[in-house]
C-alpha cells in the first residue's frame, strides 16, 4: 500500500470510527448508560466480530491490516492525553480525609485483588485453556488481582451525575475511594508488568532500579524547572499547553523505553505538572488536554472493542466468564458495602450503594486490559471475557444505583413532592 493509499485509508476509518462511536454513545447515553458503554460496543460491531461476518470482505476493505498501527497509535495519544489530565486532577490527600474514604478505599482495593488472585489459585486450569498458551504464573495472578480491583473513575463520575447523586454522602465517598484506589492500582501494574517478556529477576530489579531513577528525576528535577520555567514573568515559551503537551507524549515514551506501557509516563506527567498556588489544576492545561483527549479517546474505545474476537469463544467459556463477573461483582460490593458499614457506621442502604458504585469499571478496566494484552500477560480470548466483565458491571451500575437511591430519598419525605426533590440536583453543565 502507497503512503498516499494509506492516509486515505487512515482518514476514512478514523471518520468511521468516531462516527460510530458517537452514535453509539448517544444511544447508550439514552438508555442511561455512560457513553463508553456504547463506544465499546460500536467497535464490536465494526470488528471482525460483527462486520467481519459481511459479505464481499467489506471489513477488509474499510479496515486493512497495514492500517491497524496507525490507528492504534492514535488512540495511545489519545490514552496518553486523557491519562496526563487524570494525573493532574489526582489529589493524593484523599489519603488523608475521614474515617469511611481510608475504609473504604483500602478494603475496595485489597479485597478485590484477593479475590482476583483467589480465583486464578482455585481455576488454573480454566484460565489456561482461555490464554492462548501464556503461563499461569506470578505475573498473571498479580495481573488478574490488579484488573479486578480496578474502578473507573470518569464514568463513576458520569453515573453519579446522571442519577442526581452528586453532593451526597455515599457519591462523595465512593468517587474519592475509587480515586485513591485507582492511585494505588497504576503503581501495582507497574510493578507486575516491569520485568518484560523474559521476566526474569534481573531484568526485574534493573527495569524497576531504572523506573525509580526516572521517577525520581522526575518528582525533584523535572516538576522543579518546570515550575520555575512557567513562573517566569513575560518569559518566552511560557506557554503551558505546548510544554504539558511535550511533556506527557516524552514521558509515555520514556516509560514505553523502560519496558512498560505509555500510561505510565503520562500519568507520572500529569502528577508532576505544576498547579496554581492554592492547589488547584491550572485550567489552561487541564481543559485543552481534556477536551483534546476526549475527542480522539472514542478511537481508543473502539479499537478496543474492535479486538473483541466473539468468534474465537467456545461456550465452555462462559462458565469462566459467570466465575469472572461473580468474583468481579462481590468482591468490589462486599469490600465497599461493608467497610462503609462496618468502619465508618453508615446505614445499610448507603454501604450497599457505595459497593454498588465501585463496581464501575469501563474506561480504566479498559486501558488494563489493553496493557495486558500488548504486554502478552493474556491472550484474546480471555481479554474478550474480561471485556465483556467490564461491560456487564458498568452497565449493571446504573439500574442498581437507581434501585437503592430511589428509596433512601423516599424516605424522608412522607408527602408526595419527593420526586421533584430527587430531580434538584441533576442539572447538567
Amino acid at each position: 500500500m502507497s503512503t498516499d493509499s494509506l492516509v486515505t485509508h487512515v482518514i476514512a476509518a478514523l471518520a468511521l470510527v468516531i462516527m460510530a462511536s458517537w452514535v453509539f454513545g448517544t444511544a447508550a447515553r439514552r438508555l442511561r448508560q455512560p457513553p463508553v458503554v456504547g463506544q465499546l460496543l460500536a467497535g464490536v460491531a465494526l470488528g471482525p466480530s460483527l462486520l467481519g461476518l459481511a459479505p464481499g470482505r467489506v471489513y477488509e476493505t474499510l479496515f486493512p491490516a497495514q492500517i491497524t498501527p496507525v490507528l492504534t497509535a492514535v488512540a495511545q495519544v489519545a490514552l496518553a492525553l486523557f491519562l496526563f489530565a487524570v494525573g493532574y486532577e489526582l489529589d493524593l490527600d484523599q489519603l488523608r480525609h475521614r474515617r469511611a474514604v481510608t475504609s473504604v478505599s483500602l478494603s475496595g482495593f485489597a479485597i478485590p485483588m484477593l479475590v482476583g488472585a483467589g480465583l486464578v489459585v482455585l481455576l488454573p486450569g480454566g484460565f489456561r485453556s482461555v490464554n492462548g498458551g501464556h503461563p499461569i504464573d506470578a505475573t498473571f495472578t498479580l495481573y488478574m488481582a490488579v484488573a479486578l480491583s480496578i474502578t473507573a473513575v470518569p464514568v463513576l463520575a458520569g453515573i453519579i451525575r446522571d442519577q442526581g447523586l452528586a453532593g451526597s454522602r455515599p457519591a462523595t465517598i465512593a468517587m474519592a475511594a475509587a480515586g485513591v484506589i485507582d492511585a494505588l492500582s497504576w503503581p501495582v501494574l507497574a510493578v507486575c508488568l516491569i520485568g518484560g517478556e523474559d521476566g526474569s529477576l534481573r531484568a526485574w530489579f534493573t527495569r524497576t532500579a531504572l523506573l525509580a531513577a526516572y521517577v525520581l528525576v522526575m518528582v525533584l528535577v523535572v516538576r522543579r524547572v518546570l515550575a520555575w520555567w512557567l513562573n517566569r514573568s513575560g518569559a518566552l515559551l511560557a506557554d503551558p499547553v505546548p510544554l504539558a503537551t511535550a511533556l506527557t507524549l516524552l514521558s509515555a515514551w520514556a516509560t514505553s523505553a523502560l519496558g512498560l506501557h505509555v500510561i505510565f509516563g503520562a500519568l507520572l506527567a500529569g502528577m508532576i505538572m505544576p498547579r496554581q498556588r492554592d492547589g488547584v489544576p491550572d485550567s489552561r492545561v487541564l481543559r485543552p488536554l481534556q477536551e483534546t483527549g476526549g475527542l480522539l479517546l472514542p478511537v481508543f474505545f473502539t479499537v478496543s472493542g474492535m479486538s473483541v474476537r466473539l468468534d474465537g469463544l467456545h461456550a465452555t467459556d462462559l462458565l469462566l466468564l459467570l466465575a469472572l463477573c461473580v468474583a468481579a461483582v462481590l468482591g468490589k460490593v462486599a469490600a465497599g458495602a461493608l467497610s462503609a458499614r462496618g468502619g465508618a457506621g453508615l446505614p445499610w442502604r448507603d454501604s450497599l450503594l457505595i459497593g454498588v458504585l465501585l463496581n464501575t469499571r469501563g474506561l480504566t478496566e479498559l486501558i488494563v486490559l489493553n496493557v495486558g494484552l500488548q504486554a502478552g500477560v493474556i491472550g484474546p480470548r480471555l481479554y474478550a471475557l474480561l471485556v465483556i466483565m467490564a461491560l456487564v458491571t458498568t452497565v449493571a451500575t446504573g439500574p442498581l444505583t437507581a434501585w437503592l437511591h430511589r428509596p433512601a430519598e423516599a424516605a424522608p419525605g412522607p408527602t408526595a413532592p419527593a420526586p421533584a426533590r430527587d430531580a434538584e440536583p441533576t442539572p447538567r453543565s
